[in-house]
């Protein structure tokens, strides 16, 4: 297959282009900078230059791509001031306007075209796990400050601009994505790590709000699954399917790299850290209990469906 990856030089495209290249496909990554995502790290993929707004000399790979899984959008993890909820927004709604332009005047359009979309379109949840059937959209709900609104009106308005164009010769798929979990020294596991090994990695505020995630070898065969299986379409949770509580999630983050102590944070204190580090505490402190219903409907196997499975392997794969 060839596999067009726009946005795909940040840390879930390039869990994706090296698996397609081990696989025998042929995946191309768009990028804003490709000079900076080549010296980054050498790799056999090819890596092809798009504004992320506009048509250009990218249309002609889209037309000869069996599968485009477009992965653009500026970081949300900084501080949600102005310029950046406009950066956040309007990289995700522009990027995804110009490709679904480009398949609409395509004379062999791609037959695939999955969009990232996020997990925390859901509402801030304690009460019952969020599947695509049943999971209510977030937005307005007790317990959860008003500032955590504008990820879900970006999740909303960004599958909103997925949908609305009248493409009959493509399937499309809106990835609810969870937290993926690598070895990556760029993705979250690192990060969360550092935190631990440092005696740091306590309960986050109460402890009792949900984490949704997904190991990296579950993401990356749950995109090969969406892809093989032509009756799924619409939106797909992307998760393992078991959340699990942030005080059992760190507890069992600590007993994998072995670290007994872990000195927990008040809200109070994540929000002086996060203020100095340029973020939210929204990424810490929002409860995302978010389970994949139609995956597990359509009968895939995931790999690690428990938390502390994924946790010990992905100790194992950093330690060696």
């Amino acid at each position: 297959m060839r596999i067009l990856l726009p946005g795909g030089n940040g840390h879930l495209g390039a869990l994706l282009a090296k698996a397609f290249n081990a696989a025998g496909h042929q995946a191309t990554v768009l990028s804003r900078s490709p000079e900076r995502a080549l010296s980054r790290q050498p790799h056999p993929w090819r890596v092809l230059h798009w504004d992320g707004c506009s048509q250009g000399d990218w249309t002609e790979e889209l037309h000869q791509s069996d599968v485009v899984i477009n992965l653009a959008g500026r970081s949300v993890n900084c501080r949600y001031t102005q310029a950046n909820r406009g950066a956040i927004l309007h990289s995700r709604l522009n990027s995804t306007a110009a490709i679904g332009e480009a398949i609409r005047l395509s004379p062999t359009p791609p037959r695939l075209w999955m969009n990232a979309s996020t997990a925390t379109i859901y509402r801030h949840s304690f009460d019952h796990p969020m599947d695509e059937a049943t999971g209510e959209i977030g937005g307005g709900e007790p317990g959860a400050p008003r500032r955590w609104d504008f990820s879900i009106e970006v999740a909303t308005r960004w599958e909103e601009a997925f949908f609305q164009a009248p493409l009959p010769a493509t399937r499309r798929i809106a990835l609810r994505s969870a937290i993926v979990m690598s070895e990556d020294a760029r993705g979250p596991f690192a990060l969360l790590s550092q935190v631990v090994r440092l005696g740091l990695g306590g309960r986050n505020g109460s402890g009792k709000q949900f984490v949704s995630w997904v190991h990296q070898a579950d993401f990356v065969r749950a995109i090969e699954f969406l892809i093989e299986h032509q009756e799924l379409d619409g939106v797909v949770n992307i998760a393992a399917p078991h959340p699990l509580p942030n005080s059992a999630f760190m507890q069992a983050l600590r007993e994998a790299w072995g670290v007994s102590i872990g000195l927990p944070a008040t809200a109070w204190m994540l929000e002086l850290a996060t203020f100095f580090l340029r973020t939210e505490t929204e990424l810490l402190l929002k409860s995302r209990r978010v389970v994949p219903g139609r995956l597990l409907e359509a009968g895939f196997p995931f790999h690690f469906s428990h938390w502390e499975d994924a946790a010990k392997d992905l100790v194992r794969k950093l330690r060696e």
